[in-house]
């Protein structure tokens, strides 16, 4: 963690394995909506009915920055240090020799559910237990995965602790938000005569980019639930993009704060396959990134940095962030002079972070010592597996081309005796018989992993990771790029870098920022001072509504004609909001008319769809699946003025009521708003993702 000071204006960091947090003072900003109109349309099961079509040119609002403070207002422009150095205090716990400016994610309850510690404090304290005791405690290990993987997310999601017992997946989220929320407080209190209230402090979120809508809102809901916000100002919490927050951090380095991985030219008659003249590079990098992270500084240039001279208007650079649990590519352009960001290509990504390679050792281990061992050791011995875990972290970190020697990582006692009292053999007969040659046994009690088995566990994890680089640089739309800019923990990794270095070295330049694991809390702490900085962004699937547009003979199939007050309509025709890819500005919106299908109706509910691909007609066509729902709650209507006994009156029958949506795609989370154009009022939308 880190505490910085900017005039009055405070930022407290926070930047685990799997995600991050920033706590900002805030001013709460004014709403930003700009709004395109679209057709009126309804789907015929959302207590809705379709108003005449009346298609509207795109059109867009003025986006405004709204600053923190005033001292943030006036003398931003001018700043020549956004941020100064000052003392801070690290992780308490970790491991030996290791800068704990991370914490791991890591949450311990009681065998009562209550919450008991986090990060390497969780981890310590469960390590410690008595076996038997240990069986009743719940250990929660990087758990964030989880809210990605589920494809059917809701608020009833259950996570497993390594004891196997269940427990709801926003209580864990919940609880760790919550630790944060009071370990910031307690910082800012402890470090300064400063009192935060709860409207003063911006809370910024990061999460993976390639996170769908329902993953996003279940953070959402955690920090409601933890405190951090009230869902009455959900303005106060900004949800950022990891590659984005990158990306953001990234404009401001200066040469001397990044390594250049480039190839340079093969000398001394060695080719491309040959180590030598990569060896030296990589351990200079190693280096700096190790003295990096006793770098208390986080200093930022008002401006860009020097790296971004060297661009024009209209250049075009990737960044992945390789991160535990996921990798995110997104590629953006740079508009000048205003130095904003445009996404040129949907994020992309998925689950090749570092974790890939820890899952490859436990299965390295299944097939050694067989899975049903495996399974029952972690059950039984749960303790003594997160320490199995934890020597391997330690000796992954040390992996690197071209090392001469094996890697030793220590056995447990209790997983010696274990294995021996369940097969009646030792371990270190179980090797010999798996005929795996490439890893040994040590009369020391470790297992010794030689450099071939090393490439093992990180080979399918890191060509995964190339590949998916490699297919994104052969886009059209990527076609150019100048700069490769590699983040994340898994970044440091030289295994990944002498992967990347090989394969795209020639085509572009590889830099790594120092402090490369804190690039995204950098990032968003700039993100949470102007959200505007990216200016555009890519859909990454198509949105519609299912709704009644009118039958045309030939064209529509006979089994979707519905028949209503003696009208043919066709059913379930997905009303596009956005397509996939598509380009969508920051403050641009959809907006769609709705009227309620009954008089006296107080609320309309619409189905909201979605699909990879654009080529989609229907809701019941293939790839097209529920992914949320659109609740408008509708207020007893105004009489209109003059009236006589309400609207309608005097033979004329009752006015059509609309209700004008509007949805923003422009940012980073979808959100609506809505007015009742009878009575000028707000109507309270909210778009609920976690209900299917």
């Amino acid at each position: 963690m880190r505490f910085y000071k900017l005039t009055t204006t405070y930022c407290i960091l926070f930047d685990l394995s799997f995600f991050s947090l920033s706590l900002l003072f805030h001013e709460i900003p004014g709403e930003n909506l700009s709004t395109p109109s679209s057709p009126a349309t309804a789907r015929n099961d959302c207590s809705i009915t379709p108003l005449t079509p009346s298609p509207s040119p795109v059109f867009m609002l003025p986006h405004v920055c709204i600053p923190f403070s005033s001292a943030l207002f006036y003398y931003f422009p001018s700043l020549t240090a956004l941020f100064s150095s000052t003392r801070c205090r690290r992780w308490e716990g970790g491991d030996p020799g290791v800068a704990n400016q991370k914490s791991p994610t890591c949450l311990l309850l009681t065998p009562d559910l209550r919450f008991h510690s986090f990060g390497f404090a969780a981890r310590d304290f469960y390590h410690d237990l008595d076996p038997e005791e240990a069986r009743h405690w719940l250990y929660f290990d990087k758990f964030k995965m989880k809210i990605h993987s589920t494809s059917d997310l809701t608020m009833e999601t259950e996570l497993e602790a390594v004891n196997s017992r269940r427990v709801r997946a926003i209580e864990v989220f919940a609880h760790a938000l919550r630790f944060f929320r009071e370990h910031a407080l307690k910082e800012v209190k402890d470090q300064s005569s400063s009192v935060l209230e709860g409207e003063e402090i911006r809370w910024v979120i990061t999460v993976p980019a390639v996170w769908r809508q329902p993953a996003k809102q279940f953070m959402r809901e955690a920090a409601y639930l933890a405190g951090l916000v009230s869902p009455d100002c959900p303005e106060q919490l900004l949800i950022a993009l990891e590659p984005e927050a990158a990306s953001i951090y990234c404009r401001k380095l200066r040469l001397h704060q990044v390594i250049d991985l480039s190839l340079q030219p093969v000398t001394n008659g060695l080719d491309l396959d040959g180590s030598r003249p990569f060896d030296s590079s990589f351990r200079q990098a190693r280096e700096q990134l190790r003295r990096s992270r006793h770098s208390r500084t986080f200093l930022v240039e008002s401006g860009t940095g020097e790296l971004w001279s060297e661009l024009q208007t209209g250049d075009r650079y990737v960044v992945a962030d390789c991160g535990g649990g996921t990798v995110d590519l997104t590629v953006h352009q740079i508009e000048q002079p205003q130095g904003t960001l445009k996404e040129l290509y949907k994020a992309s990504g998925g689950p090749y972070g570092a974790v890939g390679v820890d899952l490859a050792f436990e299965a390295m281990l299944c097939q050694i010592f067989g899975e049903d061992f495996i399974q029952s050791f972690k059950a039984k011995r749960p303790a003594a597996w997160v320490d199995l875990t934890i020597a391997f972290e330690a000796r992954k970190r040390t992996a690197s081309p071209g090392r001469a020697n094996a890697l030793n990582i220590s056995l447990p006692f209790s997983f010696i005796d274990f294995y021996k009292r369940h097969r009646g053999q030792s371990v270190e007969a179980a090797l010999r018989r798996s005929n795996m040659n490439i890893v040994k046994w040590s009369s020391q009690g470790m297992l010794r992993l030689t450099q071939e088995a090393m490439n093992e566990l990180f080979q399918p994890t890191i060509i995964n990771i190339v590949k998916h680089i490699e297919e994104l640089m052969a886009k059209p739309e990527v076609h150019g790029v100048r700069f490769l800019f590699l983040v994340g923990g898994f970044a440091e990794s030289p295994m990944l870098q002498r992967a990347v270095q090989k394969a795209l070295g020639r085509t572009c330049r590889i830099i790594i920022p120092h402090d490369v694991g804190l690039t995204i809390l950098k990032g968003a702490v700039l993100f949470g001072l102007d959200p505007t900085v990216v200016r555009v962004r890519r859909c990454p699937l198509t949105y519609g509504v299912g709704v009644l547009n009118r039958f045309v003979e030939g064209r529509h199939p006979r089994d979707k004609l519905l028949i209503k007050d003696g009208r043919e309509w066709c059913t379930n025709i997905l009303d596009r909001f956005v397509s996939v890819d598509q380009s969508v500005a920051l403050g641009e919106v959809v907006r769609r008319s709705y009227t309620p299908a009954r008089l006296g109706q107080r609320k309309i509910i619409i189905n909201i769809y979605c699909s990879a691909t654009d080529d989609v007609t229907y809701i019941s066509d293939p790839g097209v699946r529920k992914c949320g729902t659109i609740t408008l709650d509708l207020p007893e209507p105004l009489p209109l003025p003059g009236a006589v006994g309400g609207a309608g009156a005097g033979g004329a029958g009752p006015e059509r009521r609309e209700i004008r949506a509007t949805m923003q795609f422009g940012d980073t989370e979808i959100k609506v708003t809505a007015v009742d154009v009878m009575s000028n009022r707000s109507v309270r939308a909210s778009i609920d993702f976690l209900s299917n």
